[in-house]
C-alpha cells in the first residue's frame, strides 16, 4: 500500500498550490498583477501540473545545430535507425513484460519467476524515501537530454522551436520542447523521423554513457580510493543484528563470511546467497573442548523438527551437534550447549571429521551449530576487529548493512562520495533507459506516435496510395501500443501498491 503519510503531503501541497492560484485569480486588485507575473515567466498552472517555459536556451540549441553538419547529419540517421528499431523492440518488451506480470498474478508466491525488465515506480512503495533526490535528479536529467535531442534535430531540418519547459506532475518532474507546428508538417517524413526518434536515441546514448561511467569509475577514483581490499561498511541499521558492540561499525572493512573471501559488494552478496543455500559450516575444534565440563545440554526438539540443547536463552552459549564413535561401526550423533566464542574463534571451517584430520595435529572433531532450517551462523571477518558473529537469515545480515567497493586512501576524504556517485549512475541507467523504451512505444501521445505515423507515410505512401486508409491503420496500430502500455502500468501499479 502506498503511506497515508506520503499521500496527505502531496495532496496537501497541491490543494495549497491550487488554492492559492484560485484565490488570487478570483481577486480583483490581485487578478492582473498576478496573471502577468505568471505570463512574464512562462508558468502555467493546474490541477496537480505545473509548466514552466522560456526562450533563454534557443541560442545554445542553434549552436549546437551548426556543429559539424556532416556529423550531425550521421548522428540523427544512427538516431532513425535506432528508433525504429527500439519501436519493434518496445513493444516485444511490452509483451513480455506483461507475460510475467500475469504469471506472478497467478501463482501464490510472486517473488517466482524471472525479474521483470520494466517496472512501475511508486515513491515511497518500491523506492525508498532516502533514494528521492537520486531519482528526480537523474529523471529530470534523462528528460532534459531528451527534449535536447528533440530540439537539436528540429533546428537542424529547419524546424523553428519556439521555446523550453520544465514541468512537475504530481510528483513527477519531466521537460518538454515547443516546436513550431506548420514547420514540421512541411518537411518530409524522414525528416520528420529524425526529428521524433532524436529523443529516444539521446536516453540510449545517456544510458550507454552512464554505464561506461560506472565501468570506469574504479579507475577514475583510484588516486583517491581503493578497490579490492574487501567491502566498506558505509551504514548500520541501527537495532539490526549487525549492530552492537561486537556488531559492524561505518568504516570497517569486510573482508570474509566464514570461508568465503569478500573483495568487494558483489563478493558480500554472492557469499551470503551461497551460504543461505548450502548446508550449515562446522567448526574443528579439539575433543578435548568436549569434555563433561561443557555441560552437554539435553537435546530436545524445536517446533520444526530441528534440535536443541541450549534451554536458558543464552546469548553467548549455542547448540553444536557432532558425531560421536561408539565402536567400529556404531556412529551417533550427540549434541552439546558450548559457549560460542570461544568454540569457533581461530578454527578451521570443516564439513566431516575427516577434513579436521586431514589439517589438524591434535585430535579434532567437527561440530555442526545445530539451528533452524533457514537459520544461518555465519563469522563475518572485519579486521582488525574480532569476528562479528550473526546468528540468523542470511538475508536479514544484507539488509542490515550498506556496503561499498570504495575505501578512501586518505583520511579526509568522505566515505558517500562514490556511494553518490555509483548510486547516481545507476539511476540515470535505469531512467533514461525506460525513457527510451516507453516513449518508442507506438502510443498515442508520446513519441512513439509520431514516429509510427513518419514511419508510414515514409513506407506506405507508394502502397497505400489513399492517405485516410494509412491513417486508418496507424490509428488501429496505436490503439494496440496504447492498450499494451496502459496494461502493463495498471497491472505493474497494482502488483506494487496492492501485494
Amino acid at each position: 500500500m502506498i503511506p497515508v503519510s506520503l499521500l496527505v503531503f502531496v495532496m496537501a501541497g497541491w490543494c495549497a498550490v491550487y488554492l492559492a492560484d484560485t484565490l488570487l485569480r478570483s481577486s480583483v486588485t490581485h487578478r492582473i498583477s498576478y496573471e502577468s507575473w505568471l505570463a512574464s515567466r512562462g508558468l502555467m498552472l493546474s490541477p496537480f501540473h505545473v509548466r514552466w517555459q522560456t526562450t533563454m536556451f534557443n541560442r545554445l540549441f542553434a549552436y549546437c545545430a551548426r556543429i559539424n553538419p556532416r556529423a550531425l547529419y550521421m548522428w540523427f540517421n544512427s538516431g532513425l535507425v535506432f528508433g525504429i528499431a527500439a519501436m519493434l523492440g518496445s513493444v516485444v518488451l511490452l509483451i513480455r513484460t506483461l507475460q510475467q506480470t500475469i504469471a506472478q498474478m497467478t501463482t501464490d508466491n510472486p517473488r517466482i519467476g524471472d525479474p521483470q525488465t520494466l517496472q512501475v515506480v511508486v515513491p515511497g512503495v518500491n523506492l525508498p524515501t532516502s533514494q528521492l533526490a537520486y531519482f528526480f535528479i537523474a529523471l529530470l536529467l534523462s528528460g532534459v537530454i531528451h527534449e535536447l535531442g528533440h530540439a537539436v534535430a528540429a533546428l537542424r531540418e529547419q524546424v523553428r522551436v519556439n521555446g523550453f519547459g520544465m514541468f512537475v506532475f504530481v510528483v513527477y518532474p519531466g521537460a518538454f520542447v515547443d516546436l513550431f507546428t506548420t514547420h514540421l508538417n512541411l518537411i518530409s517524413p524522414a525528416q520528420q523521423l529524425r526529428i521524433f526518434c532524436a529523443g529516444v536515441w539521446h536516453n540510449f546514448v545517456l544510458c550507454l554513457a552512464a554505464l561506461a561511467f560506472l565501468f570506469l569509475l574504479p579507475l577514475l577514483l583510484f588516486p583517491m580510493y581503493a578497490t579490492g581490499a574487501g567491502a566498506l561498511v558505509t551504514e548500520v541499521v541501527q537495532s539490526s543484528a549487525a549492530d552492537g558492540p561486537r556488531g559492524l561499525s561505518v568504516g570497517d572493512i569486510v573482508t570474509g563470511l566464514e570461508d568465503c573471501p569478500v573483495r568487494g559488494v558483489e563478493d558480500w552478496t554472492s557469499c551470503l546467497s551461497h551460504l543461505a543455500h548450502t548446508p550449515q559450516t562446522g567448526y574443528c575444534v579439539p575433543v578435548a573442548s568436549l569434555q563433561p565440563s561443557w555441560a552437554h545440554g539435553r537435546a530436545f526438539k524445536r517446533l520444526d523438527g530441528t534440535m536443541d540443547c541450549c534451554s536458558n536463552n543464552s546469548l553467548t552459549d549455542l547448540c553444536f551437534s557432532y558425531i560421536k564413535s561408539q565402536g567400529r561401526s556404531s556412529r551417533e550423533r550427540e549434541y552439546a550447549c558450548m559457549p560460542v566464542r570461544k568454540m569457533v574463534t581461530g578454527t578451521r571451517v570443516c564439513h566431516t571429521d575427516d577434513d579436521c584430520a586431514a589439517h589438524s595435529h591434535t585430535a579434532s572433531i567437527c561440530v555442526t551449530p545445530s539451528l533452524e532450517n533457514q537459520t544461518r551462523f555465519i563469522r563475518v571477518t572485519h579486521p582488525p576487529n574480532t569476528h562479528m558473529l550473526f546468528v540468523g537469515y542470511p538475508p536479514h545480515l544484507q539488509y542490515a548493512v550498506s556496503l561499498t567497493n570504495f575505501v578512501p586512501r586518505f583520511g579526509f576524504l568522505h566515505l558517500d562520495l562514490p556511494v553518490f556517485l555509483e548510486t547516481f549512475c545507476k539511476y540515470v541507467v535505469s531512467l533514461s533507459g525506460a525513457l527510451a523504451v516507453v516513449n518508442s512505444v507506438p502510443c498515442f501521445a508520446l513519441d512513439g506516435q509520431w514516429m509510427l505515423n513518419a514511419l508510414l507515410e515514409a513506407t506506405l505512401a507508394s502502397v497505400v496510395i489513399d492517405r485516410q486508409k494509412r491513417e486508418l491503420i496507424g490509428f488501429f496500430l496505436l490503439l494496440a501500443g496504447s492498450a499494451l502500455l496502459a496494461a502493463n502500468v495498471a497491472l505493474g501499479l497494482w502488483m506494487v501498491t496492492a501485494r
